[in-house]
């Protein structure tokens, strides 16, 4: 992996979104892929002007996946921040929430394919460096600590 020098980092524009986590009954992690992308992500999205996160993240995940956040379930989980997948040259920022969702998650508009993936590696497909590096280690220690509490 190459590293970015600082200066370049922070002159590299950043798109601010918003990112779930969700999980199954056995444990795994949902992510997907946009079509035309060979690159899993979190499910999640922009935030429209002056929408709050958990607002976002409930059409983000309606439109993508066809499935109702449960807002009380959502426990904010980080900011995290990374080298944009989809857009080149650019960093991306997500305000990361674990959540609970209803209804059975379908890939719909711009989403190719859905997964499950095991929380910890190794995750069977190519997850984006936000995924792989920040969201699913953050959510390995969360739940580790809730395991142990």
């Amino acid at each position: 992996m190459t590293s970015v020098p600082t200066d370049v980092q922070h002159a590299a524009a950043t798109i601010d979104i918003v990112a779930a986590v969700v999980f199954d009954a056995g444990g795994r992690v949902l992510v997907v892929r946009k079509q035309g992308s060979e690159t899993f992500i979190q499910p999640g999205g922009k935030y429209e002007p002056g929408e709050a996160p958990l607002v976002a993240l409930a059409r983000e995940l309606q439109e993508e996946l066809g499935v109702t956040l449960v807002a009380e379930s959502a426990v904010a989980l980080g900011r995290f921040e990374a080298w944009a997948v989809h857009e080149t040259g650019h960093r991306v920022r997500a305000d990361v929430y674990l959540v609970g969702v209803t209804g059975t998650p379908r890939a719909q508009a711009e989403i190719a394919e859905l997964a499950w993936v095991p929380l910890r590696p190794p995750h069977g497909v190519r997850l984006a460096p936000l995924s792989a590096d920040h969201i699913l280690p953050a959510a390995a220690n969360a739940v580790a600590a809730t395991q142990t509490s």
